[in-house]
C-alpha cells in the first residue's frame, strides 16, 4: 500500500455514504491532501459498463453471476485505480467495495459468505481498507430514504425489505469481526455528528503513519 491510505464506506442503501463520503474528501483536501474518489461497481470505464449490466439491465442475473461479475469489477478498479493511487501515497476514498459483496451476494442473496469474501480477496489481492465506515440504519427508514429521492431504483434497490434487513445483519457481524478496521455509525443521528466522528477516526490512522 506505500503510504497511501485506504478508506471505504459501507452499509445498505439509503444510509447515506455518498453524502459522508463527500464531506471526508473536501475536509481532507483542504487539508492539503490528494484524494482519489470512487465508487463500486463503476470506478473505472469497465466498471461503468459492468455496473450496467448489475444494476440496469432488464431480466435477471443468477447470484453466483453476480458475485462474480462484481468480482471482476472490483480485480480491475484495485489493479488500475486504487493501488496506483496507493502507491502514490494519496488517500482513496470508495463507496463500497468488497464487504458488500460479502453483505449482498452473501446474506442477501444467501451465497456462502465465506466463499464471496474468498473470491474477492483473491480478485484484489488482499488489499483490504485501513478504515472501513459503516453507516448502520434499519431498512425499512432506509428505504423511507431511498423512496424519497424521485430517482428510478435499480435492480438491487428494488429487492424486499427482507433481502436488506439480510444485508444489514451481515455488516453488522463483519464490523463485530473487525472491530479495528470498522467504525460504525448511527445513522439515525445528524450528518454533522456523524462527519464529526469520521473525522476524529481518520485523524487518527493518519497520525499512526
Amino acid at each position: 500500500m506505500a503510504n497511501g491510505t485506504f478508506i471505504s464506506f459501507e452499509g445498505i442503501d439509503g444510509v447515506g455514504k455518498s453524502t459522508q463520503a463527500d464531506l471526508l474528501e473536501q475536509f481532507l483536501i483542504e487539508a492539503g491532501h490528494v484524494v482519489v474518489r470512487t465508487l463500486e461497481p463503476g470506478g473505472t470505464e469497465l466498471g461503468k459498463e459492468i455496473r450496467h449490466l448489475l444494476l440496469h439491465r432488464k431480466g435477471e442475473v443468477a447470484p453466483r453471476s453476480e458475485a462474480l461479475l462484481y468480482a471482476a469489477d472490483r480485480a480491475h478498479h484495485v489493479a488500475t485505480k486504487i493501488r496506483p493511487a496507493l502507491e502514490r501515497s494519496e488517500i482513496v476514498i470508495t463507496d463500497r467495495y468488497l464487504d458488500s459483496s460479502v453483505a449482498y451476494q452473501g446474506a442477501g442473496r444467501e451465497l456462502e459468505r465465506a466463499e464471496v469474501r474468498e473470491i474477492s480477496i483473491w480478485a484484489v489481492e488482499g488489499l483490504l481498507p485501513q478504515l472501513t465506515v459503516l453507516l448502520d440504519l434499519d431498512a425499512a427508514t432506509a428505504a423511507t430514504r431511498r423512496n424519497k429521492t424521485g430517482e428510478a431504483p435499480d435492480r438491487l434497490e428494488r429487492e424486499k425489505i427482507e433481502f436488506f434487513e439480510a444485508t444489514r445483519a451481515a455488516y453488522l457481524e463483519l464490523a463485530a469481526a473487525e472491530p479495528e478496521r470498522f467504525l460504525v455509525l448511527d445513522a439515525r443521528e445528524s450528518i454533522d455528528e456523524m462527519q464529526q466522528k469520521i473525522r476524529e477516526r481518520i485523524t487518527k490512522v493518519l497520525d499512526s503513519k
